[in-house]
């Protein structure tokens, strides 16, 4: 088999690509082929590969790059296991290309392929460095009434941090020399499901940047991405810069949630003023205080810790685990607090430095704890059946039974 993959490659060498177009996929197995076809026709004139990260998809999509790609050198494939979200996605792809421009779109069909070219055209007639698809200037749109509320915010949070007017520092859309990441790369937070920002705030200042517009597509298929997480995620990463990379950008989905927490914790309090006013504040505190763990660990569970989230009934020993975790982070906030206010009598610096101390707590040691880092995944019956299938003939063809 290797004798005649050598034959092959000797009679009919490939050209080098000039762009490579890095798409993170996620149980995109239905999407990805389209894609693929789509920027066969787009991408005719010019030198292209496709790469695809794939965070471990449990539907195949990196079995269906594997295949395709063993006949097909325009395409590759990253299988990521252990890791997730699109900015990870998008460094570990740009540092795996060789070309000299490298592009990033979803793997959902939802960024229009079309205007690709007009992308490489600005960066080739060095009229740009990198170059934006954006949905917020004129020619652009096609977004849903949320997702243009989560593009206003997203943009109206980047003008506190960027020093250059972007119309849509959200955008996942974008084409960039690869020599910029290259010397950006180490800077970069992989984190989160947003890159764009983290790059212009990185790259030299007097490098040049256009943006070319379009319409936003629906999905093809599969579920939506969109939801609360990016925001949160998003805001993480402007105060994660801010703070001068000391806050994780976990930290602050972490602390809005608390003050969902906080909220709730109010409301029951309230409720049991007016219900049970005969219990005794103390009494109706600690009912108050342990109601409103739930409440933190369910956001939780859904948001900061999304990619690492209990299901089914592993959610009970989790919470109960998550309680003994925060019961903890109570004692040390009271702690704190009393030692600070014997030493300074200011009740504000007490209760903020104590609550400050609770919420590092129960943040590290939940993120270790309760939803700790899952690096290896049995896969379902039907994909790794599949792939051991698409694997028989080669390891016949070296001489394995099968």
């Amino acid at each position: 088999m290797i004798a005649r993959l050598g034959r092959q490659d000797q009679s009919k060498p490939c050209l080098a690509p000039l762009l490579s177009v890095i798409v993170p996929t996620f149980n995109e197995r239905d999407n990805v082929p389209i894609l693929f076809d789509r920027l066969a026709v787009v991408l005719r004139h010019i030198p292209w590969e496709m790469i695809i990260v794939d965070d471990d998809s449990t539907d195949g999509t990196w079995n269906w790059a594997r295949q395709k790609g063993a006949t097909d050198t325009r395409l590759r494939c990253l299988r990521r296991v252990g890791r997730r979200g699109l900015a990870g996605a998008f460094i570990e792809g740009a540092l795996c290309s060789s070309a000299p421009v490298i592009a990033v779109i979803d793997g959902d069909l939802q960024h229009d392929e079309t205007i690709l070219p007009a992308m490489w055209r600005l960066i080739a007639d060095r009229e740009a460095d990198l170059v934006i698809g954006t949905r917020r200037i004129r020619g652009g749109g096609g977004m849903s009434a949320p997702r243009r509320w989560i593009s206003d915010v997203g943009a109206a949070l980047s003008r506190i941090v960027l020093k250059r007017a972007v119309a849509d520092p959200m955008s996942g859309f974008f084409m960039v020399r690869r020599d910029l990441i290259e010397t950006i790369a180490p800077s970069l937070v992989s984190d989160g499901f947003k890159i764009l920002v983290d790059v212009l705030l990185h790259i030299p200042r007097d490098l040049r940047v256009a943006e070319v517009a379009y319409d936003f597509r629906k999905r093809g298929g599969g579920d939506s991405k969109l939801d609360a997480r990016v925001l949160v995620d998003y805001a993480g990463l402007i105060v994660h810069r801010l703070s001068g990379n000391l806050v994780p950008i976990r930290m602050t989905a972490y602390v809005l949630v608390g003050l969902a927490g906080l909220l709730a914790h109010i409301v029951l309090l309230r409720f049991m003023i007016h219900v049970t006013p005969k219990l005794g504040f103390h009494a109706m505190e600690t009912l108050a205080s342990f109601g409103a763990m739930p409440v933190n660990f369910f956001l939780n569970n859904a948001l900061t810790f999304r990619e690492r989230r209990v299901r089914g009934w592993s959610m009970v020993p989790a919470l109960m685990l998550f309680g003994t975790v925060c019961s903890v982070g109570v004692l040390a906030n009271l702690s704190v607090a009393t030692w600070i206010f014997a030493d300074t009598p200011r009740w504000w610096l007490a209760g903020f430095l104590g609550a400050l101390v609770s919420a590092f707590w129960n943040y590290a040691v939940s993120a270790v704890v309760v939803w700790p880092l899952r690096r290896v995944r049995v896969l379902p019956r039907a994909v790794a059946a599949e792939a051991r299938e698409d694997d028989a003939p080669r390891r016949a063809e070296v001489g394995h039974s099968p």
